[in-house]
């Protein structure tokens, strides 16, 4: 199917562009933390609320009420749960992964990268692309809560205050 009706295109192009404008001051009132990706849920709020735009756009059976409507329940739900993890102790553990150290001194940790699920050249990778070029100069590779791996040369440890207290 090709073409429909105006009233359709017409519909998309004035619908779409509320919408549009509805996502941007949303996100601009609830903050930077909506988009951040600090974690799995922030993830998951930001395909969630490109999901939500593309439905507006493309499903007449949803008005643009309902859409704003969806983006403030999707907003709020991540400021309720951004608060809880960062207010109740308990709360982050439930929403969050913790970092985890894949390597320490030089040396990979086998036990860490299989309940990771990561290789050894995905570490290696991470160690090239810092602009090292050998294992025996990295203090500790860590696996952040957002899926990166940021890499810590010897010579940058410092007094590991950043690490993790188990891992200092």
């Amino acid at each position: 199917m090709w073409f429909d009706a105006w009233s359709d295109v017409l519909r998309v192009v004035s619908v779409g562009a509320a919408a549009y404008v509805a996502l941007v001051v949303v996100l601009r009132l609830s903050g930077k933390r909506t988009l951040a990706k600090l974690n799995a849920f922030d993830l998951v709020v930001t395909v969630a609320l490109g999901s939500t735009l593309a439905t507006i756009l493309l499903s007449a059976d949803v008005s643009w009420s309902e859409g704003v409507a969806a983006f403030l329940v999707l907003v709020l739900l991540q400021l309720v749960v951004s608060w809880t993890t960062s207010h109740v102790g308990p709360g982050r553990s439930v929403v969050t992964a913790g970092p985890t150290t894949v390597l320490r001194d030089g040396a990979l940790l086998d036990a860490a990268l299989t309940s990771q699920r990561l290789t050894a050249d995905e570490v290696r990778q991470a160690v090239r692309s810092s602009g090292l070029g050998g294992l025996d100069q990295v203090a500790r590779v860590v696996l952040e809560t957002d899926g990166t791996l940021s890499v810590i040369p010897t010579s940058k440890l410092g007094d590991a205050s950043a690490l993790e207290p188990d891992d200092r």
